[in-house]
């Protein structure tokens, strides 16, 4: 079910969730450079990355591809890991660069975490934008920063139905509206939860489990999607995280969409599954609005949320 304006709506979901970031600055010549720290980019991704940078050129924003973008010859990466952290920390550094965006996705994205500056990152006035496997980066610079980050794929942008997406991302940009950021859920468990939101992908944010880039878990929110996997693959990650006494420091969990197992429509659920091995522990909510899909709204890693049941 859509709205008219393409948005996908909640069928009786009643609480409305709303993140907020300021819109970075935008001055004539700032720049918003394009990079793949995962995965490198196949060169059949050109035309959309094209029009990516059409759009960016008219909100006044000057496009820059980096070198470490598309899949050099004979590999599947855009550089190796060092390559492409300077690259990142180079753009964090230029005080031309308004935004960020990371337009790939994969399995690489934390081979570059301690080749980062987080000091220049920490300096910096460029927001970061990826979603999926840079959910490793996102939640690093996070607990190294203290910096939000913005979980979602710039691509959507050039997306067929990517018509909502621009006007809302337009108008954070020059009237600091906030429903790129906004969503409606429904309560699985409880009636509010509050807290710092952490996370992202599930199957990402285990990688850093272990690491000095895994944030502290206490009064925190854990937002959770994933792509692909089915239920045995999500119990098992969830078995990790209960393993590591997440859900007994964290104020709650917000489920964004599980494409494959949502697709497939095997049980149990991811909602029944997170119940189970929470234990009562903490609420639970869901939204169909953060995610992988292509028309997902925006989640603000690093940055309070508030969620109360009307």
């Amino acid at each position: 079910m859509r709205t008219e304006d393409g948005k996908k709506a909640e069928s009786s979901m009643k609480t409305e969730g709303r993140m907020h970031i300021t819109a970075p600055c935008i001055k004539t010549g700032n720049q918003a450079a394009l990079i793949a720290c995962s995965n490198g980019l196949l060169r059949e991704r050109r035309p959309q990355l094209e029009a990516l940078a059409k759009q960016l050129r008219e909100w006044g924003l000057t496009p820059v591809l980096s070198r470490c973008l598309y899949a050099q010859t004979g590999t599947v990466f855009s550089g190796t890991p060092d390559m492409r952290a300077k690259e990142l920390t180079g753009y964090f550094a230029d005080p031309r660069v308004s935004m960020i965006f990371d337009v790939s996705g994969g399995d690489a994205a934390n081979g570059i975490l301690p080749y980062l500056d987080y000091e220049r990152i920490k300096e910096s006035r460029a927001l970061f934008f990826g979603y999926s496997d840079l959910t490793t980066v996102a939640n690093a610079i996070f607990t190294k920063t203290g910096r939000p980050s913005v979980l979602y794929q710039a691509r959507n942008l050039a997306e067929p139905d990517g018509t909502w997406q621009q006007e809302a991302f337009k108008r954070w940009m020059t009237d600091g509206d906030d429903s790129l950021f906004s969503f409606s859920c429904r309560f699985l468990r409880g009636q509010r939860m509050e807290g710092v939101v952490i996370g992202g992908n599930i199957r990402c944010f285990l990688k850093l489990a272990g690491t000095e880039y895994w944030p502290d878990m206490k009064g925190k929110l854990l937002l959770l999607e994933a792509s692909g996997g089915q239920a045995p693959q999500m119990a098992c990650y969830l078995a990790q995280l209960q393993q590591l006494g997440v859900f007994e420091k964290i104020n709650g969990i917000l489920l964004g969409t599980f494409l494959q197992m949502e697709e497939q429509e095997t049980g149990p659920g991811i909602g029944e599954l997170v119940l189970e091995y929470t234990k009562n522990t903490c609420p639970v909510a869901q939204t169909s609005q953060i995610g992988h899909r292509s028309d997902s709204h925006a989640a603000i890693i690093g940055k309070p949320l508030f969620l109360v049941s009307e």
